[in-house]
């Protein structure tokens, strides 16, 4: 059972408590539900600061600050952030920390385990000190911001709407103040769920012994270089060496066959499982963004656009806000605006006066499993017994007993396998080498658990005037590695890719991190990282275009940075359409950000078409592919009825084809790797793939698969939406649903349900398209990660920019701001965009003063 399901069940209780009554109801959430909100007003006294301090929101409450110093810049971002969402930073923050049950009880305590082991929180410890002093000096001054704001409120009552539920079963909870770690750990609860392959990993060592290697590879087929044209394929960057990596080793196989193995290797995969996304989850979690030059804009200057492909939540993901010194100088360097996360100072994207930036997920390779083989406190390493590491967590648990876990740890890193009890209670003995072993485990090796310094890169980015500078900043972006957009005021375009990339050889005959290593083998250990010198970048290429949209990032495999990218069909449209035209305006720039082209329909339909039905039910639905246009539309029409059959059929045909053969608990997502697995098995017609093993006697081939497809999804869609097929629309059951993390369940009563999210709503677009509502063949049409918001930055007027984010500035249910960009968001709509002062002063709705107060900081 997930975790928000958990949480969500052990509310019920609670509310149950507070539903006696509809009255009742009433009187505790609407009276507790305006408390919290803040003042945005006026003038408050803020302990700490050196000056006055002028917060400025917009219609959309949006918070522009103007301060005279860096400290009371970030002091006041700390205090304004905490106003509009400090419940949410408060969960993520024991979410990090491994503290989740201290907060909603039993429920967190598989989360907590997990997360302890990983020592998310122990490595952020460690980062603090090393970072540059300008950046400890900024979080030492945003925390004090938010513990001010902590020290004004007597009751969590007060603080937010979801204490007064919490503390009807929790009355001993007290909120603790910030720290500057608390802000450092999520950025790896960030890493975390923008980590590279990990899935494939597992997915690959499960499917050894149970399909043969020739299936297995065409599961994960190359990327498609030659059709889907890579980051850096306009540019003139090459490797500084032109050496290619060794791919073989002559190192020893890891006996993925054994039971023991399995079971580790399955585990592993319920630990990793217990951690709830963040972010987002799955390949849908991605991003575009593009670069256009001056000569290819319009505007005589470049453009910039961003929309991160995150996951949905109430309220959303990104905070808006602006950071401005009044005068900008050495001592106060910023003049900056955009997104960030409640909890984390500075700006993560947007731009300042100079420069713009994007980021899309860059996905090397970061993340290798290791099958360890233990024998009591020790395990195999070069030839020889060493003691494993250890430590004793002990996790308290709201309204339980505290709970105590033993972490261990080899070379490579923790054993998440461990977090499963039965796989270090295996009791059959596995014979290796000639050696007698108790069991096998699997551990875990990735880059964000040593500390890194990307706090730094994100000073840097955000007080960053030119490239050199912004190449300055993106070398301490450790984790999670990104694309990095980039365009400037004086009239240039780039790319660069930083992040920590580990130096590694494969396994047998595949590249690193095809399958687990062997963790007594030193062969396949990490010898250190690409240095940032070999990373790819660009500036100002010939083309006059960087379009990132997580494909491939250059066809040269030196560095080695990972075999699984998404397949480009996003990336590639973006491209077509932006070179469809001589110029492009900012307008074209928020246009392509809306197209719902399907890049895999023009192969897929054409044989789908040629199948023999000989059934005249089903032919009425596939008729509708025949004048398909191969987008996906809200509202109605013969396009949005093909685009639902033929998304159906879609989810039919990844079922049958795939998942009789794949682990149940791994089954396939039917995104871009699936599309581009099926494109080639479609030439293969007699693979494995096509063979349904669930009837035994009978060798299934491409053809009767196809037309089984079409058979379920006209079925399947007659009971959903009716019989006849040209009333269907694909936004029928393409729908995304803004829900709560933690009081938005179906299991939360009704009234509260309705106060706390945001909606189901209709919506266009899917599953790697460049307007990605993605979806997932096993959880079905609902949109599982989608633009988590859209940004056209005009480098000639940056305040001509448009920006929109998918719900609001505030996380107060009760707050005008809680979901009041939804609408334009849904509709693909944009808002001005202010940066200058007299721009932001322009669209002011309120104004809040901070002062110096009399009082001491705590």
């Amino acid at each position: 059972m997930s975790l928000v399901r958990k949480v969500r069940r052990t509310l019920v209780v609670v509310l149950a408590l507070v539903l006696v009554t509809a009255v009742v109801l009433a009187g505790v959430v609407i009276g507790q539900g305006r408390r919290p909100l803040p003042q945005t007003s006026g003038t408050i006294e803020l302990a700490g600061l050196d000056g006055k301090v002028e917060v400025l929101r917009d219609a959309q409450g949006v918070p522009h600050v103007y301060a005279d110093t860096t400290g009371d810049l970030m002091r006041a971002q700390g205090y304004v952030q905490a106003q509009d969402r400090f419940f949410e930073m408060d969960l993520r923050r024991h979410i990090t920390a491994g503290r989740l049950a201290e907060l909603v009880g039993e429920p967190g305590v598989e989360t907590d385990k997990v997360v302890r082991t990983m020592g998310w929180r122990r490595v952020a410890e460690a980062e603090l000190p090393t970072l540059d002093p300008r950046t400890r000096q900024a979080l030492s001054a945003y925390t004090a911001g938010v513990n001010a704001w902590i020290d004004e409120h007597g009751s969590t009552a007060s603080m937010a709407l979801e204490y007064t539920v919490l503390d009807l079963t929790l009355p001993e909870y007290q909120v603790e103040h910030w720290t500057s770690v608390d802000s450092l750990a999520w950025l790896k609860a960030m890493a975390w769920d923008l980590r590279g392959n990990y899935d494939g990993e597992l997915t690959r060592a499960l499917l050894q012994g149970r399909v043969s290697d020739a299936m297995i590879e065409d599961l994960y087929p190359a990327y498609p270089t030659r059709e889907h044209a890579p980051i850096l394929s306009g540019s003139d960057w090459r490797p500084s060496t032109q050496e290619r990596p060794a791919f073989t080793t002559k190192g020893e196989g890891v006996p993925l066959r054994a039971s023991q193995a399995r079971t580790a290797m399955t585990e592993t995969v319920a630990a990793i499982d217990a951690v709830p996304p963040l972010l987002g989850h799955g390949e849908g979690v991605g991003s575009n963004a593009w670069a256009v030059s001056a000569e290819r804009s319009t505007r005589g200057k470049p453009l910039l656009a961003n929309d991160p492909h995150l996951g949905v939540t109430q309220p959303g993901i990104w905070y808006q806000m602006g950071l401005h010194c009044r005068e900008v100088s050495d001592a106060c360097p910023f003049d900056v605006s955009g997104y960030t996360f409640a909890g984390v100072p500075g700006v993560v994207i947007g731009h300042n006066r100079d420069i713009a930036w994007g980021l899309t997920n860059l996905g090397p390779d970061v993340t290798d499993f290791y099958l360890e083989q233990i024998t009591d406190d020790r395990y195999l390493r070069k030839g020889r017994l060493v003691p494993l590491e250890t430590r004793v967590e002990r996790i308290r648990v709201a309204g339980g007993k505290t709970q105590r876990i033993t972490v261990r740890s080899t070379g490579h890193g923790p054993i998440l396998s461990d977090v499963v009890p039965t796989v270090a209670e295996a009791g059959e003995e596995v014979e290796v080498e000639g050696r007698s072993t108790q069991s096998y485990a699997v551990s875990l090796a990735w880059t964000a658990l040593e500390p890194g310094r990307t706090a730094d890169a994100i000073y840097g980015l955000n007080t960053a005037s030119n490239f050199d500078e912004f190449r300055a900043a993106a070398q301490d972006f450790a984790v999670p590695s990104q694309n990095l957009v980039y365009a400037d005021t004086a009239g240039h375009i780039g790319y660069q890719a930083p992040g920590r990339v580990p130096i590694r050889q494969g396994v047998g005959d595949h590249p690193p991190g095809w399958l687990p290593a062997p963790g007594w083998d030193e062969t396949y250990d990490w010898t250190g990282y690409v240095p940032f010198e070999d990373l790819p970048w660009t500036l100002d290429p010939k083309e006059g275009l960087v379009v990132t949209a997580n494909q491939q990032v250059t066809a040269s495999t030196t560095p080695f940075l990972t075999t699984e990218w998404d397949h480009g069909y996003r990336s590639q449209r973006i491209r077509d359409l932006l070179l469809s035209e001589e110029r492009v305006s900012p307008d074209k720039m928020a246009r392509v950000q809306l197209d719902t082209h399907h890049g895999l329909a023009p192969v897929l339909v054409d044989r789908l078409l040629e199948i023999d039905l000989d059934d005249d039910f089903t032919e009425d639905a596939r008729d509708l592919l025949r004048d398909w246009d191969d987008s996906q539309p809200s509202g109605g029409g013969s396009h949005a009825a093909a685009a639902m059959y033929f998304n159906a059929v879609w989810q039919q045909l990844v079922r049958l084809t795939f998942d009789d053969d794949l682990p149940a608990e791994l089954p396939a997502s039917g995104e871009s790797a699936d599309w581009t697995a099926i494109e080639q098995l479609l030439d293969k017609p007699r693979s494995g793939w096509w063979d349904d093993r669930t009837t035994p006697g009978v060798l299934e081939g491409r053809d009767e698969i196809l037309r089984r497809a079409l058979v379920d999804a006209r079925l399947e869609l007659t009971r959903e939406l009716g019989k006849d097929p040209t009333t269907w629309r694909w936004d029928q059951l393409h729908r995304v649903t803004f829900r709560h993390q933690v009081l938005g369940g179906d299991d939360v009563p009704g009234p509260v349900r309705r106060l706390v999210n945001g909606g189901s709503h209709p919506v266009a677009g899917g599953t790697s398209t460049v307007n990605a509502m993605a979806w997932t063949a096993p959880e079905g049409f609902g949109v599982t990660n989608a633009p988590s918001m859209r940004m056209v930055v005009d480098l000639g007027d940056l305040d001509a920019s448009r920006w929109v984010n998918q719900t609001g500035a505030s996380g107060h249910p009760f707050s005008d701001h809680y979901d009041d960009q939804t609408q334009a968001w849904l509709a693909g709509e944009t808002y001005p965009w202010p940066s200058t002062r007299r721009a932001v002063e322009e669209s002011t709705e309120e104004t809040l003063t901070l002062v110096p107060g009399s009082t001491r900081p705590q």
